[in-house]
């Protein structure tokens, strides 16, 4: 390889011994933003598609302003499941207690209300498996599923049975979606499209 090509190349972190920590994320110089940690290991962030960003923004609007006074909704922020373990979701409903200072970076898993992951095709088996099954294990009680059906979008809503510790489906959604839980919503799914109308 020439000079030129080592001086250009990018120069990835090699993990510690046993993987890297939730503390890690905050220290590690050069990362991407919105880097996740998955299982001890770095989940570098994806260009994001026009579905994606819209459902993304839809979704956290809609929540932000149907949410009850000591709740809050926020944007693609991290959270701490366990040591190896500080995934972030597209949108999270949580307790607005946890949040305690401008400067923060994360907030405690067990804050969390609501967790909402758009799919993208570089992140399905994180959102429909991987995800799941952690955010189930830190008892965040409500999970939404956001999918691209042909520019259309489908709510996957999912809520944690007590006695099983696991996700059970409560319905999927495609234009209306109206929910008692966790908090009273009725939102307009159709608003979600990947081309805007002119006339709008």
């Amino acid at each position: 390889m020439s000079a030129a090509l080592e001086a250009s190349a990018p120069v990835w972190p090699v993990p510690p011994e046993g993987g890297w920590t939730a503390d890690d994320l905050d220290t590690l110089s050069g990362l991407p933003p919105h880097t996740q940690l998955i299982d001890a290991s770095l989940v570098f962030p994806c260009p994001q598609s026009l579905f994606h960003e819209r459902a993304m923004s839809f979704c956290g609007h809609q929540l932000h302003s149907a949410a009850p006074a000591g709740l809050e909704a926020l944007h693609r922020f991290t959270f701490d499941i366990d040591r190896q373990n500080r995934p972030e979701a597209d949108v999270i409903v949580l307790r607005a207690e946890a949040l305690r200072s401008h400067d923060q970076t994360r907030v405690p898993a067990t804050s969390v209300v609501l967790a909402v992951e758009v799919v993208s095709p570089e992140t399905l088996s994180l959102d429909r498996e991987t995800k799941p099954l952690k955010y189930a294990r830190a008892k965040i009680p409500h999970y939404w599923r956001v999918e691209n059906e042909n520019g259309r979008a489908a709510v996957h809503v999912f809520e944690l049975e007590p006695t099983t510790g696991t996700y059970t489906s409560t319905g999927i959604f495609r234009e209306r979606m109206k929910l008692d839980v966790p908090f009273s919503m009725d939102l307009d799914l159709t608003q979600i499209k990947t081309r805007r109308d002119r006339s709008q």
